[in-house]
């Protein structure tokens, strides 16, 4: 039960970040309410997206945020092959080249997590 409870706090502090990033933008800019904050989340992100939603609604009470939502998009894994240098999209228990079958790749995409956008009013 404690890796569970140590994982549900670690979305509470990227969530708490998400939070910042927003109403920082939105003080900066005097603008008074938070729509929809966009982010965009690699397969690889070990971070669950129901808990990020859930901390939201609860830490964002009474900030320019409250009734936002989080659109969360996922983005698949793409890696670039060393061996023959082809950029593929592949599955995340597949780590192989589609191409070549080589295992000796570099991920491109899809450990990111990052906000793309806002929507305000």
């Amino acid at each position: 039960m404690i890796g569970k409870e140590k994982y549900k706090l670690h979305e509470l502090s990227v969530t708490e970040n998400i939070l910042k990033i927003a109403v920082d933008e939105a003080k900066k800019r005097k603008l008074k309410n938070i729509l929809k904050i966009n982010i965009r989340m690699g397969v690889l992100s070990d971070l669950l997206p129901e808990c990020i939603n859930y901390y939201f609604k609860i830490i964002s009470k009474g900030t320019e945020a409250e009734n936002a939502c989080i659109v969360i998009e996922k983005l698949p894994l793409k890696v670039k092959c060393i061996d023959c240098g082809g950029e593929s999209e592949i599955a995340v228990n597949n780590f192989r080249c589609p191409i070549c079958s080589s295992q000796n790749l570099k991920i491109i995409q899809g450990n990111e997590f990052y906000i793309d956008s806002m929507e305000v009013e």
